[in-house]
């Protein structure tokens, strides 16, 4: 599988992911009290969370360096794959759904085809003693 996205880029749609997600509830118009529940808060605290663990990852805009990349992108894909599933697995698709099944499918698909992806290629995070390794 092609691996097309370098880690620099991975960074940057990290960031911008991690406020996009936060912030979609007002930006998608899904934030009244119609919705609420599941809808506003899951992608507000997955958002936060995805930008927390952005900061600190090791990569080359990873300001904490202490997370191993591939970790990171492991984690990125299960947090995408909840928010694509959380409309039906937490029973609000008939209010809203486009934007978290959208919004989770890119955040899967980064994770999927950025370089040193463990899914397309091989796992890299211990060493030959079977420590993490603290490069990147």
């Amino acid at each position: 599988m092609n691996q097309f996205i370098s880690t620099k880029m991975h960074g940057v749609a990290d960031y911008l992911a991690g406020i996009v997600i936060t912030a979609s509830p007002w930006l998608f118009g899904f934030s009244d009290t119609n919705t609420g529940g599941a809808a506003l808060f899951f992608p507000v605290v997955l958002g936060v969370l995805l930008t927390l663990m952005t900061i600190f990852t090791r990569h080359e805009l990873g300001l904490i360096q202490v997370l191993p990349l591939q970790l990171h992108l492991v984690l990125d894909m299960i947090a995408g794959f909840l928010l694509l599933v959380s409309p039906f697995l937490y029973d609000f698709y008939p209010k809203v759904w486009l934007p978290h099944v959208l919004l989770g499918a890119l955040l899967f698909g980064s994770a999927l085809f950025t370089k040193g992806s463990p899914f397309t290629g091989p796992l890299d995070l211990l060493d030959e003693r079977g420590m993490l390794k603290t490069g990147f």
